[in-house]
């Protein structure tokens, strides 16, 4: 289990984990009982004051089981295993950061628009999540596996509710 392989492993499996950890976050903790920490995100870009949402808390939570495993990874031998578990969670951050922050939102503003069909169905994806301003009614809720439906030309594309 301590070997280089088993730690690339976990690596890579702690980062395929979180698009469903974030998934399932995303549709039943911030569109259920933490709505209150993610409703601001949802509201048009001209009713935000400033640059901070509520929803950026989000970061901090997400960062304390990484912030955990690379502690007890570190510190015993048993458990190195969870120091590579870590470092997954912190690459799909940088990830999510990357793609959701920088790439859709454009909160910050080092690259534009990418051009190939993942990108663009991964912003109809998340644009028709956007769509809805409240907590109920959403779609879409991952960031890197979305519906085959948003990869579809708009024009070839059946929407079913």
């Amino acid at each position: 289990m301590n070997t280089p392989l088993s730690y690339v492993l976990f690596t890579i499996g702690a980062v395929i984990l979180m698009e469903f950890v974030a998934w399932f976050a995303h549709k039943y903790l911030m569109h259920g009982i933490l709505w209150s920490w993610h409703e601001d995100h949802h509201k048009p870009k001209y009713e935000k004051e400033g640059f901070w949402e509520k929803n950026d808390r989000f970061f901090i939570v997400f960062a304390l089981p990484s912030m955990t495993c690379y502690i007890l990874g570190s510190l015993y031998a048993d458990y190195r295993y969870l120091l590579f578990v870590g470092i997954g969670i912190s690459i799909y951050g940088l990830i999510y950061f990357l793609i959701h922050d920088v790439y859709i939102h454009q909160r910050f503003r080092w690259f534009k628009q990418l051009d190939s069909k993942y990108s663009r169905g991964i912003l109809k994806a998340h644009g028709a999540h956007h769509a809805k301003h409240t907590k109920e009614d959403c779609e879409s809720f991952g960031l890197l596996v979305v519906n085959p439906k948003y990869f579809k030309r708009n024009q070839d594309r059946v929407e079913h509710h």
